[in-house]
């Protein structure tokens, strides 16, 4: 028989468990329905918000040295940087306000928008080549790059399409017709400016889209296959590209010129960050050891001056804008809310992904800007552009939960008993 010691013990315990109930339905219902998604939304926001803004420090940190002697000044590429950020945010907050429905009928418009920018770099003297890529729109005295309004629309493109076909995606021809050969325009067209690593971030966007999809994935194994055999050709056959390649696996030795200044350069300044960085502006490395330092390798200048921990908070930032962006897409009425936002989601994780592999070592040199935080006017604005559509199609989602749940909470009525027969 228990001893009446032990009984305030035992009673204790179950106050303690009813005690933490509540707090873990409370925990879980966080988790669904109308709070999920304003949380959803407050954590992309907060990310976007803490990227753009450290990017712009370390625009003006990394691009400082080198700029010094240009008509701009010193101030003169993080002014311009902030101003295409201003525009940014504006142009966020506009698409944040606009409905669904317009997003799903303007998508043909998008594609077609992009398709003739990118034909009018590729085929026309208005394509202006920088640093080997001739991926430049230059009109006038504007200059953008039209393979960034591309990715988003891509995204919203795919999506529409493969909503129409929801039905029949389980049928390879419809899976892939018309998605695949249009899809493949646009990523033809950005290989003919020779810009390989914008092309494998669209490439990423259609297959993430089409997987999401329901696509069969026999499908895949051959779309892979065709994938790496055409990269491997298109890097055999560009001297750059193979100088990159072979600069990565076997070193610099032999080499022409000297492919393995930056990428080493940019291990130099992540090494020497170490756990707290050697202090805002202090890069030794950013001093034309490591060529446009604003750009591409920004994330070695981040970590030399911030150390671990910042570049800590940046891989955070950018693994909230995942959780953020999945419970969007995974809680979607919608399947081309769904659809979209994983495009947008593949676009701007995956390109971080390759950006900071390709400045660690983990890939060859492919060229590709670490997004909100790498300077580039055009980058910097679709990608907010981007933000703003994801959380237009959270609050979408987020309007539409009060009436399906007043539905579920509040069932038919039953007849009286007076009214039963």
């Amino acid at each position: 028989m228990p001893s009446t010691a032990t009984r305030p013990e035992a009673s204790s315990r179950a106050g303690a468990r009813t005690a933490v109930r509540p707090r873990l339905a409370g925990f879980w219902g966080a988790l669904e329905g109308r709070r999920a998604l304003d949380w959803a939304a407050m954590l992309i926001g907060l990310c976007t918000a803490v990227l753009t803004v450290l990017g712009l420090v370390m625009v003006l940190s990394a691009s400082s040295v080198e700029a010094i002697s240009s008509s701009g000044g010193s101030y003169g590429l993080f002014l311009r940087q902030g101003g295409w950020a201003l525009g940014g945010a504006v142009l966020l907050a506009v698409l944040r306000r606009l409905p669904v429905d317009l997003y799903r009928r303007l998508a043909w418009a998008a594609y077609l928008f992009a398709f003739l920018l990118l034909a009018l770099v590729a085929f026309t003297p208005l394509g202006k080549e920088v640093n080997g890529n001739t991926n430049w729109l230059q009109l006038g005295p504007v200059t953008f790059q039209p393979s960034e309004a591309a990715k988003l629309a891509m995204a919203l493109w795919a999506a529409a399409v493969l909503q129409r076909k929801e039905r029949l995606v389980h049928l390879v021809s419809h899976a892939l017709v018309p998605v695949l050969p249009f899809g493949l325009a646009l990523i033809l067209l950005v290989l003919k400016g020779r810009d390989l690593g914008t092309a494998l971030i669209l490439a990423f966007i259609l297959a993430v889209i089409l997987f999401v999809a329901g696509t069969p994935g026999r499908v895949f194994a051959v779309l892979a296959g065709i994938g790496v055999v055409a990269a491997l050709g298109m890097t055999v056959f560009a001297a750059n590209r193979m100088e990159r390649v072979q600069a990565w696996l076997f070193g610099c030795e032999g080499l022409q010129g000297d492919p393995c200044m930056q990428p080493d350069h940019g291990i130099y300044a992540l090494a020497s960050g170490g756990w707290w960085g050697v202090g805002l502006g202090q890069s030794r490395q950013k001093w034309n050891y490591i060529p446009e330092a604003e750009n591409d390798f920004i994330f070695t200048i981040l970590g030399e001056e911030l150390g671990l921990v910042g570049t800590l908070l940046v891989l955070a930032c950018f693994v909230g804008l995942t959780v953020g962006m999945y419970r969007v897409a995974a809680g979607a009425s919608s399947t081309f809310v769904r659809l979209a936002t994983w495009g947008i989601l593949a676009w701007i994780v995956g390109q971080a992904v390759m950006n900071i592999a390709m400045v660690t070592g983990l890939l060859p040199v492919v060229g590709v800007p670490l997004p909100f935080i790498s300077y580039g006017g055009s980058a910097l604005i679709l990608s907010l552009a981007a933000v703003g559509v994801v959380l237009s199609f959270a609050r979408h989602e987020r309007d539409l939960l009060p009436a399906a749940e007043a539905s579920a909470a509040d069932p038919a009525p039953s007849a009286s008993p007076q009214e039963s027969p």
